[in-house]
Order: structure tokens, then sequence, then C-alpha cells
């Protein structure tokens, strides 16, 4: 049994990454880690601890359900992603950005930037009611990166491994501001306090659309992973949604619970996530004696 258990860490670590890292996740991997050169951030800095944990997992989706409360993002998503088709590939770029700018290469990270950038340029096209909007609005770019920087950082909180305590959590919300801001987002937060009172200024404009609950949907209830990997992917939508602010629960139609998430789900989101880290640390070669 314990000869096995290696193993097994082994295959699941393997399954987990090429879903979240795509087929080619090695051969980037690689480059981002182990090319010379400088780096935008220092290792071991706020961000990169954060980036680099597995409560990552839950930020991501956490994220997701926030972005959706945002009818241009979703009008976006609808018109321009496919997203129900290539999820999975979708989800693998995504990953990918975020561990090049946070990890790799300053040049590579500069390259990664100007491809996104190029992309948003061709998002464009009205709303029902004849309002126009481009994905490469500061504004709407400012939404989309405070939702994801909230949901990693409130994530990494509760289920990472060395939460962020004091002046290291400004630093983070300061170190993502870098790269929103070569994004295109004008004068991102750059403090704690600073990313609570930009989200609280978008709340009027958010709310439910048919794209959104459509979208919520598809992540929850349907997303697209063998019948064995339902079971813990549904630990991980559970400690999201537990992390959900308590406004987006009836616009989403999300459940709150509130005594339940506070234990049975955040219980089980703490071993999720540490399967999930224990899955995806390299294994020490054993030697035979």
């Amino acid at each position: 049994m314990a000869t096995a258990l290696p193993h097994v860490r082994d295959r699941i670590g393997q399954q987990l990454f090429a879903r979240v890292a795509g087929p080619d996740g090695a051969k980037h991997a690689d480059r981002i880690h182990n090319r010379p050169g400088p780096r935008w951030f220092e290792p071991g800095s706020p961000i990169t601890r954060v980036h680099g944990d597995a409560s990552m997992f839950i930020g991501g989706l956490r994220a997701l359900l926030l972005q959706t409360l945002h009818p241009a993002a979703m009008r976006g998503v609808a018109e321009h992603s496919d997203f129900r088709h290539d999820s999975w590939g979708r989800l693998a770029r995504t990953s990918r950005f975020i561990a090049v700018t946070t990890f790799g290469a300053a040049d590579d990270a500069d390259q990664s930037v100007a491809a996104v950038r190029r992309i948003h340029e061709h998002i464009v096209g009205t709303m029902a009611d004849g309002t126009p909007y481009a994905a490469s609005d500061p504004h709407l770019l400012g939404w989309v990166h405070v939702a994801e920087i909230d949901s990693f950082l409130r994530a990494h909180t509760v289920y990472g491994r060395e939460p962020l305590t004091g002046a290291d959590r400004d630093t983070y919300v300061a170190q993502t501001a870098e790269v929103a801001r070569r994004l295109g987002v004008v004068d991102p937060p750059t403090t704690e306090a600073e990313l609570a009172a930009a989200l609280a200024a978008y709340r009027p404009e958010l709310r439910s659309t048919p794209e959104a609950r459509a979208t919520v949907g598809y992540l929850l209830l349907r997303p697209p992973l063998p019948v064995l990997a339902r079971a813990p992917y549904g630990v991980i939508a559970a400690a999201a949604i537990g992390l959900m602010p308590r406004w987006t629960r009836l616009p989403l139609r999300l459940p709150w619970l509130p005594v339940s998430e506070r234990t049975v789900v955040r219980a089980l989101g703490g071993v999720a996530t540490g399967t999930i880290r224990w899955a995806m640390t390299p294994r020490e070669p054993v030697h035979p004696s």
C-alpha cells in the first residue's frame, strides 16, 4: 500500500496538471520556470506565494462566477468565446498567462501581455440596448482584474498553505496592479482597502443575465469532466460558492447555507486543496538501498 501511494499521487498530479495546463503544459512550465533572465517579481514575494498555491483552483472558479455578473463581460464571452466547447483550452491559456506573468522571464511576460491585448482589440460588439462594448475598455478590464484578485486573495486566505498577513496583503494587490496596468487597466487598486472600494464601485453595474445564469449552470452542474472527477470538482465548486459575497447568491441562483459553509464546506475545501497540493508536488526519487 505504501509503495502504491506515490504512484497514485503521480497519476492524480498528472491528470490535474494536464487539465489546467493543457497538452503542452510541461513544455511551457519548463520554459516559464527554468529559462534564464530577469523576472517581474522576486521568488517568494506575495504574488508568487498566492499564484503558486493550490488555493488558486478555488479562487479561479470563484473569479469566473463573480465575473459573470457584469453584463458587458458576459456579452463578450457569449459572442466571442467557444466557452462550452473549449473550456479546458481557455483555462489552460488563462493559467499560462498567470504563470508567465508571475514566474516567467520578463520578455516572455511582455510578449504574453501583448498577445492578450491584440486579442482584446477584436472583441467588440453591442449590448441589447445598443450600447457598444469592447474587451479593451479599461473600465471593463478593471472589473475582470478586481474580480480575479479579490477571488485569489480570499481563496488563499481561507485555503492557502501560508495565508498572507499584514503588509504582504497590500503588496500582493500592488504587484498584481503592475500586470493590470500593462493590460490596459487605468489606476488599478494597490492596497486591499482600495480593492474593496473598487469592487463596491462596480456594484451598481452588476446584475444577473440569461448568459450569466447559463454560464454558472454550466460551470457548476455540467462541467466537461469524467464522471470520477466530478465529486472532487463538486467540493471545489462548493468551496468557491462559499467564498462568494452574500449579495451574489440570489441573482446567480447560488445556495446560501452560512453554517455549513463555515464548517463542512470549509473542511472539505481544505481537504481538497491539500490533496491537490500533495498530488502536484514533485516526488523525490526513491533510490534502492
